[in-house]
C-alpha cells in the first residue's frame, strides 16, 4: 500500500542516495577517492584481511563493482593485496600507512554527512528512522535472496 504516487519512498531514498554521493564526493576528492570508493575502505578498517570476495560480501555488492572499487583504492595506495599463505591463489586485503592515517579524516566527514542527515530530528525519531530503514532493507534482501 502506497501514501499517493507522489510520495514514494524508493523516491526518497534514491535521493538521499544521490545527495550522499555528492557530498562524499565533494569531501573526498582531494584525497582521490570517491563515493564508489570509501565504503570499502570503511569496512576494511574493521575487517582488514579478507578477501575481496568476501569485501563483496560483506557489503553486498557484486564482485565486479569491488574489484574496480578496490582496484581504485589500490592505485591510489590505500591497500594491498597480499597472498595468503594457506591457500597460493587467495590474495587478502590489507590496508597501508596512507588508510591508517586517513582513518580519522574519513570518520569526521561521515559524521559530517550523518550530522546534516538528522538536523532537528528528535533521538526518538532516529531512531524509529533506522528501524524503518532497517526493516526495509531486510525486505529488499528477502525479496532478492527469493529471486536468486
Amino acid at each position: 500500500m502506497q501514501i499517493n504516487n507522489k510520495e514514494s519512498i524508493g523516491r526518497w531514498i534514491s535521493l538521499l542516495h544521490r545527495y550522499g554521493n555528492v557530498y562524499m564526493n565533494e569531501h573526498l576528492k582531494e584525497f582521490d577517492i570517491g563515493a564508489g570508493q570509501y565504503q570499502f575502505l570503511a569496512t576494511l578498517y574493521q575487517n582488514e584481511g579478507v578477501s575481496q570476495d568476501e569485501l563483496a560480501c560483506l557489503l553486498k555488492v557484486d564482485k565486479g563493482t569491488a574489484a574496480r572499487a578496490i582496484a581504485k583504492l589500490e592505485k591510489e595506495g590505500y591497500v594491498e593485496r597480499k597472498i595468503f599463505t594457506v591457500d597460493k591463489r587467495i590474495k587478502k586485503l590489507y590496508l597501508t600507512d596512507k588508510a591508517y592515517m586517513f582513518e580519522a579524516k574519513l570518520t569526521e566527514i561521515l559524521l559530517g554527512w550523518k550530522n546534516i542527515l538528522i538536523k532537528d530530528l528528535s533521538i526518538e525519531e532516529q531512531e524509529y528512522a533506522l528501524k524503518l530503514l532497517n526493516k526495509m532493507a531486510g525486505n529488499a534482501e528477502g525479496f532478492l535472496d527469493e529471486i536468486r
